[in-house]
């Protein structure tokens, strides 16, 4: 086998698993880069098969005004997310939403804090950022457990829904949404919020083991032994991709 030539003078490329960094990205990174690209092909499958069924069904032709819930045809995004905790009985279309989304945004620009001191090898600034990041995932999730409570359970006075019983359309009251069932419209717009923002959530739930087992080992030093804080890094880049899905699950069902 030859020996490598290095010409005098000449920068030595930085080498890894024998050969060299593509685009100075580390393996961890690649490979994370490798997972984000594939769960990207997989969330934008659920979003397609969730458009191809919004438009399969006709949309309220009235009035908003006017709108009532119906199975036959698809709702009015605000006036299914309405609902804002602790304010029962008060109209507020889109605000919890938007709290959460909020929320979830800012959690991604403390995470970015994380990594800019993890860069300057900042252990002190690492831990706090880090704790933010998982307060704002927890919090998240907590307001998508209600969101998801409320939808289950319903408003107090349910909708009539065209069902067939024995053969026969029939009128029935339905409360709020399961699978089978939806009192705010046709049940497949039921099964794909629950499982596209349930696929999403299980997602941020990872995220936040994730970010809780790298405060942890700032916080016992062992960044600071391996002198690299480049694990906060590749965390972070799963946590903004979680958070830039999120843009997308809320375009698709809390605006379009």
């Amino acid at each position: 086998m030859a020996a490598n030539v290095t010409t005098p003078g000449a920068i030595e490329p930085k080498m890894w698993m024998g050969g060299i960094e593509p685009m100075k990205a580390s393996y961890g990174k690649l490979m994370m880069w490798f997972f984000l690209i594939s769960d990207t092909f997989t969330f934008s499958a659920l979003l397609v098969a969730y458009g191809t069924a919004r438009f399969s069904f006709p949309a309220f032709s009235g009035k908003a005004e006017d709108f009532t819930f119906s199975n036959m045809y698809w709702p009015i995004p605000e006036k299914v997310y309405e609902a804002v905790p602790f304010l029962h009985g008060v109209t507020l279309p889109l605000v919890f939403v938007g709290i959460m989304t909020f929320i979830l945004i800012a959690s991604s620009v403390t995470m970015v804090l994380a990594v800019e001191a993890g860069h300057r090898m900042d252990r002190e600034s690492v831990e706090k950022y880090m704790l933010w990041t998982i307060l704002g995932g927890f919090t998240f999730l907590g307001c998508q457990a209600w969101e998801w409570s409320h939808f289950i359970h319903g408003t107090d006075t349910g909708s009539v829904m065209k069902v067939i019983q024995d053969g026969v359309w029939v009128d029935k009251t339905v409360f709020g949404a399961n699978l089978t069932e939806n009192q705010y419209g046709p049940p497949a717009f039921a099964d794909f919020f629950f499982f596209i923002t349930g696929f999403h959530g299980t997602h941020v739930f990872s995220g936040v083991i994730l970010n809780i087992l790298i405060f942890f080992r700032s916080a016992t030093g062992f960044y600071d032994k391996r002198g690299s804080y480049e694990m906060v890094e590749k965390v972070g880049l799963y946590w903004h991709f979680v958070d830039l899905v999120w843009v997308f699950v809320f375009t698709f069902f809390y605006l379009v």
